[in-house]
């Protein structure tokens, strides 16, 4: 068996990747599928940290457009997220994948705090890193929170784990003329406006060369056929 392309990676989901074919809330049979297809990645020897968002449940940008004060919004998508962290961690130890939740706000009944040391650490041991809370504060979105994180633990890819192959000139739902994009730059992604991630993780990629696979997580295998270096989904590098 060839060995895989990447050896600690961070994915990113969002909390709408849990919904699956429900308007709200989170589907057993989708987090249970994302962890079938994590258990088999860390078997391969990667190590990986998981970063998830809370729209699922919560969204403080819209909850502030109606009105209500943004940090306190804010502050309560980070509660939505840990929310998802549990699920998932859940459905991970069922499929006997030893994990760790961290938060970036403390709440020690249920998660351990992050310590950058401490989650590299547990990385080393073979354990699934689970990040929940974003970055603990408001105004930063769970994107930056992945570019973030996947800084501090010296991650060699961010992987984003979509409803859609990668990236197209405009909505494949709705326009059957658009065409595919294997490979961006950072730069178009922030000019174009391809929503692969917010402007400030896109940035702080760029900054640190950082690559960011897109790819299709519904998709059964399809974590692992990115894992092994295949040419699934669309990459943004320099």
């Amino acid at each position: 068996m060839p060995d895989p392309a990447y050896r600690r990676v961070l994915l990113k989901l969002s909390g709408e990747a849990l919904m699956g074919e429900q308007g709200f809330g989170i589907d057993p049979g989708v987090t249970a599928q994302i962890a079938r297809d994590v258990g088999e990645i860390q078997a391969l020897g990667v190590q990986i940290a998981i970063v998830i968002g809370g729209g699922n449940i919560f969204r403080g940008l819209a909850a502030s457009a109606r009105g209500m004060d943004r940090s306190t919004a804010d502050y309560m998508g980070m509660l939505a997220t840990v929310i998802n962290a549990l699920a998932l961690q859940d459905a991970l130890e069922r499929q006997n994948v030893v994990t760790r939740l961290a938060t970036a706000i403390e709440m020690r009944a249920v998660a351990e705090p992050f310590i950058r040391r401490r989650a590299i650490r547990h990385l080393e041991k073979g354990r699934v890193v689970v990040f929940a809370a974003g970055t603990g504060n408001p105004y930063f979105t769970t994107d930056t929170a992945a570019a973030l994180r996947a800084m501090e633990i010296k991650a060699e890819v961010i992987l984003k784990g979509t409803k859609v192959d990668g990236f197209y000139t405009a909505d494949p739902m709705k326009d059957s003329t658009a065409k595919y994009l294997p490979e961006v730059t950072y730069l178009q992604a922030l000019e174009q406006g391809l929503k692969v991630m917010d402007a400030t993780a896109i940035s702080l990629c760029m900054d640190n060369a950082l690559p960011i696979v897109v790819f299709n997580l519904r998709t059964p295998g399809n974590l692992r056929r990115v894992i092994m270096g295949e040419a699934v989904g669309s990459i943004v590098r320099s």
